[in-house]
């Protein structure tokens, strides 16, 4: 879609990754580890002032004190995180729950895995965890759920309510939670809970986030994985052999992030949720029927009132008539099927942008 951008010059609300910066006092803490010769391959693990910010943001975030040393692994990206993770503890046959729609790299890593995968459909408009059909779900063969909140491409965040429900049938089953937290500064509408912060459940959880989002540097691809040692050890046997080791300079730098006053999330917070009411407003005014998307920079909107066989053939129209991307959900599920009727939206971009998409549509979209 993002090539289909190009080619027709449409306005790009599809790919997740924001059309401005990340903030000066990142990118000069990187300029200035690159001066100061932080350029060689960098500890396997993490550049050791990198793993000691992710322990204080970890603790900050869920009151969890973890060993930056035995408990955190530096990824490229949370991607490597996810990929790490799961080649790391999960075998040939094994089972793994995933809640559909989902980020694409999930069922790709777990087929390399050799995993089962079981998916469980989150359904609109709220996309509400269906607790009878989990518990159906899971069982004794059950090695895994991979859980992401806030979620893409929903929007949804999991409630407390919810992940209680997760975490007593996982300890129930003896099962281990991947949990990508990577929207985690973007929760506008809920508190975000780590599940591994619920009773009994940091043992036997994975959990993985980046900077990316978070700071506006998709680019850099500095993620991390943070479990209990007999779990990170896992993750560290695949990851010495996915990259090995993460960019150096920009690791440096990371750890400078990471430190920011609150102060900054809060601004993010607020910035993220004035492009959501745009984006959300305009999208009800052009006709779509609009989910509610409490997290993430995602928006998740019902096509059909415009009159298109299905998700993907709506995209194709929307960006070569229309001049706007958007993302066919189909892609997010096990069955496209169930994907058909929605669209996916981002905000991540600035305010001039999303308000020239938006008239766009109303000028040129039509029911």
């Amino acid at each position: 879609m993002s090539m289909l951008a190009i080619k027709h010059g449409a306005i790009n609300l599809g790919q997740g990754f924001p059309n401005f910066d990340g903030p000066d006092f990142v990118k000069e803490a990187a300029i200035q580890a690159i001066r100061d010769g932080n350029n060689q391959y960098a500890r396997g693990y993490g550049v050791p002032d990198l793993n000691i910010a992710i322990a204080e943001r970890f603790k900050k975030d869920t009151g969890l004190v973890v060993d930056p040393e035995k408990e955190i692994t530096v990824t490229s990206g949370c991607t490597e995180a996810i990929a790490a993770t799961v080649l790391g503890l999960i075998n040939p046959g094994d089972e793994v729950i995933v809640f559909a729609p989902f980020y694409d790299s999930y069922e790709a890593t777990l087929s390399m895995a050799g995993a089962k995968v079981k998916g469980i459909t989150l359904r609109p408009p709220d996309f509400a965890l269906p607790i009878d059909e989990l518990k159906s779900t899971i069982s004794k063969n059950t090695r895994a759920i991979l859980l992401n909140t806030p979620h893409n491409p929903t929007g949804k965040m999991f409630t407390r309510d919810e992940l209680n429900t997760i975490a007593s049938l996982c300890i129930e089953n003896d099962v281990l939670v991947f949990s990508d937290e990577v929207y985690d500064k973007l929760a506008f509408d809920m508190e975000h809970i780590s599940i591994a912060s619920l009773p009994g459940m940091f043992e036997r959880t994975v959990t993985m986030n980046s900077l990316g989002k978070t700071f506006s540097l998709t680019g850099w691809k500095i993620g991390w994985a943070i479990a209990p040692p007999h779990l990170t050890w896992g993750v560290r046997q695949a990851h010495a052999f996915l990259t090995f080791a993460t960019s150096n300079p920009m690791q440096w730098a990371a750890a400078v992030a990471l430190r920011a006053p609150d102060s900054y999330y809060t601004e993010l917070k607020r910035d993220y949720m004035a492009k959501r009411a745009i984006l959300v407003e305009g999208l009800k005014a052009v006709g779509f029927k609009v989910f509610p998307s409490t997290g993430t920079y995602f928006v998740v909107v019902d096509h059909t009132p415009f009159g298109h066989e299905n998700d993907v053939a709506f995209c194709e129209y929307l960006v070569k008539e229309v001049g706007v991307v958007a993302i066919p959900t189909s892609v997010f599920y096990l069955n496209p099927e169930e994907g058909k009727n929605l669209v996916r939206f981002t905000f991540c971009k600035d305010e001039g942008t999303l308000r020239a998409a938006v008239e766009r549509m109303k000028e040129k979209l039509r029911k």
